[in-house]
């Protein structure tokens, strides 16, 4: 098991046609956005128009979770659905995409080596939170998107806070445990490669 944390200001943003985009993470290492040769990959992104068109990404699953704001997201002759904080929408990223709206959202885009899953918890202040991981995950991520949390993962503590994100690849343990400092929200990130 092997687990890496990253600090908020270690991660770049760039401009995109509606708003900034952060890449959280990517795998394998040497993999690009641009070359589209990558396995799975981690992102938050601002949503700064009023509409806005989703780079179309043939070849890859997208899972969208909004971390605030509201927008109504439209895939042409699919579906439109209305997402608000904390809300997934799983679909084709070669589909065409538009929204409405404007938000901060994350998200988890994978090609057909990898599945993963969006869930999140809120923690309120001084409470504890146990996490479970399953053992057939390869990798799990923790982003930290509001709060001061303490992770206690093999008896080390390591205290996180807005915008940093915790991975454990080849997880072996069954457990991550969380004790907040403040109200807290995470988002929790599960892949299988």
């Amino acid at each position: 098991m092997k687990y890496t944390f990253i600090a908020a200001n270690e991660f770049a943003t760039s401009q995109w046609a509606g708003g900034t985009t952060t890449e959280l993470f990517i795998f394998p290492p040497h993999a690009t956005y641009q070359k589209r040769d990558f396995i799975f990959r981690l992102s938050s992104a601002t949503v700064e128009q009023d509409e806005s068109k989703f780079t179309h990404l043939p070849g890859f699953s997208r899972k969208l979770m909004l971390l605030e704001g509201e927008i109504l997201v439209s895939h042409e002759n699919k579906y439109t659905k209305k997402l608000r904080k904390f809300d997934v929408d799983e679909f084709d990223g070669g589909w065409k995409t538009s929204s409405i709206g404007r938000c901060i959202d994350f998200n988890l885009m994978t090609n057909e080596f990898a599945n993963g899953s969006l869930s999140y918890a809120t923690i309120e202040k001084q409470q504890e939170f146990v996490y479970a991981i399953e053992s057939f995950w390869n990798w799990v991520f923790v982003y930290v998107n509001s709060g001061s949390v303490l992770f206690e993962c093999q008896k080390e503590i390591i205290e996180s806070n807005r915008g940093d994100l915790f991975m454990i690849e080849k997880p072996n343990i069954s457990t991550i445990k969380f004790k907040n400092k403040a109200y807290s929200e995470l988002i929790f990130v599960n892949i299988l490669v």
